[in-house]
């Protein structure tokens, strides 16, 4: 627990230095998801065995990472659309995909699943709950996806979209794009899942704010970004996710 905290403290500590600066830094976004990875398995770490924590994030960052490999490399359709990686998201993998991209589904899939979690403490008891908490984490998922575009693309040109036959777009990702990210979501929670749940009997799993705090941190990083950038309709839209997931997460967390 005091890593957990120590990590959270300098990951704080990095994201307000985002407020200092008068334009978006790539190094010290690629910092800030290096630091919310080693948050994110302090905070999984306190709950499950390591070999779980471990074997959990691996699934995530194997299937997301291939998954967004295959859309680059073969500019295909599914499962997001054609994308094309740039220099400052980071050197490719086995020249496939760039590092940052497994972890950024590390961050995405369990901030989410946390923050799930903490939503709908209040049918933990539910026979279907399990089924719940998948559904609500693909969900979040995707809301982080439409945060995330914005920023990644418009104002900090880590990837470019290629034009598709769909005229709609989200600063240039399709609605394929988000689909494909609830999908693959869903892909990992169905791999993964086995691996995350408690397995011996005791007493109930005491309220972690970290996978909250990270989702909206990273929700608030974009608009920063996209404000910088006079992307304002991203914006507005960052700060709808943000308000009614806070919403409804301080519901969760006082029950």
């Amino acid at each position: 627990m005091f890593l957990q905290w120590i990590l959270s403290g300098i990951l704080g500590l990095f994201f307000a230095a985002q407020f200092f600066l008068p334009e978006s830094s790539a190094a010290l976004d690629l910092t800030l998801l290096l630091l919310a990875v080693a948050v994110t398995v302090a905070s999984l770490s306190r709950q499950i065995p390591l070999q779980n924590v471990v074997l959990g994030i691996f699934i995530a960052a194997l299937i997301g990472g291939l998954a967004h490999g295959i859309s680059a490399q073969f500019g295909l359709a599914i499962p997001f659309g054609p994308i094309f990686f740039h220099e400052d998201c980071g050197a490719k993998l086995f020249y496939f995909v760039p590092w940052t991209i497994p972890l950024l589904w590390v961050v995405a899939l369990f901030s989410s699943r946390g923050t799930a979690r903490v939503i709908l403490r209040p049918w933990r008891k539910l026979k279907n709950y399990g089924y719940w908490l998948i559904g609500v984490t693909a969900v979040l998922v995707t809301a982080f996806d439409f945060a995330l575009e914005p920023f990644a693309a418009a104002a900090n040109h880590f990837w470019s979209w290629q034009p598709t036959k769909l005229s709609l777009t989200w600063y240039g990702a399709s609605p394929l794009n988000f689909i494909g990210w609830a999908v693959v979501a869903l892909l990992i929670l169905g791999f993964a899942t086995p691996t995350l749940i408690k397995k011996k009997p005791g007493s109930r799993t005491p309220l972690d704010i970290n996978p909250p705090a990270i989702w909206l941190g990273a929700i608030f990083l974009f608009a920063i970004g996209c404000a910088r950038a006079a992307l304002w309709p991203a914006v507005t839209l960052d700060a709808v996710i943000a308000v009614v997931t806070l919403v409804f997460a301080i519901r969760g967390a006082s029950w």
